[in-house]
C-alpha cells in the first residue's frame, strides 16, 4: 500500500518530468533557430543538466537546514520563473538568456532527484527499493506528455514559436507546488541513532557507498553518453530518418521507467547486487548490438536494453546507498552522491558530440566497456560483504 508521501511525490514526479522533457525536446529546435552558430543549437540541453550538477550541494544543504518540502516547493518556484524567463528570451530572440534558464530548470532537476530520497525515507527499510521505483515509474507518464504538451501549446501565444510551450510550464511547475504543499514537513527522527554523526570523509571510505556512488556514475554516465551520441549517430552520420531517430529515442525513455514496475519486486526478491548485475549485463548487450551495426533494429534494441539497464543499476544503487549512512548523515551523503552522479552525467552530455565527431559511433561504445566491467566486479565484491543492519527507519520522515 502506499503512502501519502509516496503518491505525492510520485505526482510531483509525473509534472517535474513533464517539464524536463518539454526542455528536452524544444530546446535543440529553439537552439537552431536562435544559436549564432549550429554547433550551440544543444548548448541549452547541455546547460540544463550543468544546471542540475550545479545545485545538487546547495539543495542538500538547503534541505536539510529548511526540511524536503521548503526546498522542494522552492525549487519549483524557481523553475517556474526560469520558463517564464525562457519565454521571454523566445520572444526576444536572445539565445543566451534563453541558455541562462536553463540553468534555474536545471537547478530544479537537482532537487526533483532527491524525490526518491524522500520516498525513501517514508517507508520501511524493507520496502525502499519498491518507493523509489514508483517514484521513477512516474516518468514514463511525462515522457509521454512532456512532447504532447510542447507541441499543442507552441503557437498559443503571439510572440513566437514555443513562448507559449514555456509559459505552459511554467504553470506545470506552479501544480508541483500546489501538489507539494500536502507534503508532511516531518522531519526524520534522528535521535534514534545515538552515536556521533560521522564526518563525509568516514561515510565516503565505505565499500558499501562507494560502490553505490560509483554505479550511480556508471549508470548515468554511460547512458548519457550513449544516449546524447546516439541521435547523430543515426541521423547525421548513418542517414536514418528523424522519425526513426525520434521512435528510438521515445523507447529509449520508456524502458528507462517502465521496468519500475518490477525492479523494488526484484530488489526484494533476489537482492540489490543481483539486480545491479542485471542491469550491467543490458549495459553490455546495449554495446554489443551497437558494435554489431548500424541497422535501425541494432539502434532500438540497444537503446531499449540501455533504458532497462540504467534503471536497474540506478535503482539497485540508490537503494544501496541508503545502506550507508544513518539518518543525521543523510544530507550530506546523498548531496555528494548526486555531484558526483550528475557532474560526470554533464561531463558526458557535453562530451558525446565532440567524440562522436572525432573518433567514432563503435569507438563511444568501445569507451564504455572498462567503466561496465569495473562496476560489474565492484558489485559483486560488495555482494560477498555480509548484510549491513538497517541504517534507517524513517517512515513518514520528510
Amino acid at each position: 500500500m502506499l503512502t501519502r508521501n509516496v503518491t505525492l511525490l510520485g505526482l510531483s514526479q509525473i509534472l517535474a518530468l513533464t517539464g524536463t522533457t518539454i526542455v528536452i525536446f524544444t530546446g535543440p529546435i529553439i537552439g537552431t533557430e536562435l544559436a549564432p552558430i549550429p554547433t550551440l543549437a544543444t548548448l541549452s540541453n547541455a546547460i540544463l543538466v550543468v544546471g542540475v550538477a550545479l545545485f545538487t550541494i546547495p539543495a542538500s544543504m538547503i534541505m536539510r537546514r529548511f526540511g524536503r518540502r521548503f526546498g522542494f516547493v522552492s525549487s519549483a518556484a524557481m523553475a517556474s520563473v526560469g520558463a517564464i524567463g525562457a519565454a521571454y528570451a523566445i520572444s526576444q530572440q536572445n539565445f543566451a538568456l534563453f541558455c541562462a534558464m536553463m540553468i534555474l530548470i536545471g537547478g530544479n532537476n537537482a532537487f526533483v532527484q532527491q524525490y526518491r530520497f524522500a520516498a525513501a525515507e517514508s517507508v520501511p527499510s524493507g520496502q525502499v527499493g519498491r518507493a523509489v521505483s514508483i517514484v521513477l515509474l512516474a516518468g514514463v507518464i511525462g515522457g509521454f506528455l512532456g512532447p504532447e504538451i510542447a507541441r499543442q501549446t507552441k503557437d498559443l501565444l503571439p510572440y513566437g514559436e514555443y513562448t507559449g510551450s514555456f509559459v505552459a510550464l511554467a504553470l506545470i511547475y506552479f501544480l508541483v507546488i500546489l501538489t507539494l504543499a500536502f507534503l508532511p514537513s516531518i522531519r526524520a527522527k534522528d535521535d534514534r541513532y545515538l552515536g556521533a554523526e560521522r564526518p563525509l570523509a568516514a561515510i565516503l571510505a565505505q565499500p558499501r557507498y562507494i560502490v553505490a556512488v560509483f554505479s550511480g556514475v556508471v549508470a548515468y554516465g554511460v547512458m548519457s553518453l550513449l544516449m546524447t551520441a546516439t541521435p547523430i549517430s543515426m541521423h547525421t552520420l548513418h542517414g536514418h530518418s528523424l522519425q526513426s531517430t525520434a521512435w528510438v529515442i521515445q523507447s529509449h525513455v520508456i524502458a528507462m521507467f517502465l521496468p519500475s514496475l518490477i525492479t523494488g519486486s526484484l530488489i526484494t526478491r533476489i537482492g540489490v547486487p543481483r539486480v545491479m548485475g542485471l542491469g550491467i549485463l543490458a549495459m553490455f548487450a546495449c554495446v554489443g548490438l551497437d558494435l554489431a551495426g548500424t541497422q535501425l533494429m541494432n539502434y532500438w534494441v540497444a537503446l531499449v536494453l540501455l533504458g532497462v539497464g540504467w534503471n536497474f543499476l540506478f535503482v539497485g544503487g540508490t537503494v544501496l546507498l541508503t545502506q550507508s549512512y544513518y539518518p543525521p548523515e543523510r544530507f550530506k551523503a546523498q548531496g555528494f552522491n548526486d555531484f558526483t552522479v550528475f557532474g560526470v552525467q554533464a561531463l558526458a552530455s557535453l562530451s558525446a558530440g565532440v567524440l562522436v565527431f572525432s573518433t567514432s559511433w563503435g569507438v563511444i561504445n568501445l569507451i564504455t566497456l572498462p567503466l561496465l566491467l569495473m562496476v560489474l566486479v565492484a558489485v559483486f565484491l560488495v555482494s560477498r560483504q555480509p548484510a549491513p543492519q538497517p541504517a534507517q527507519d524513517t517512515r513518514t520522515a520528510i
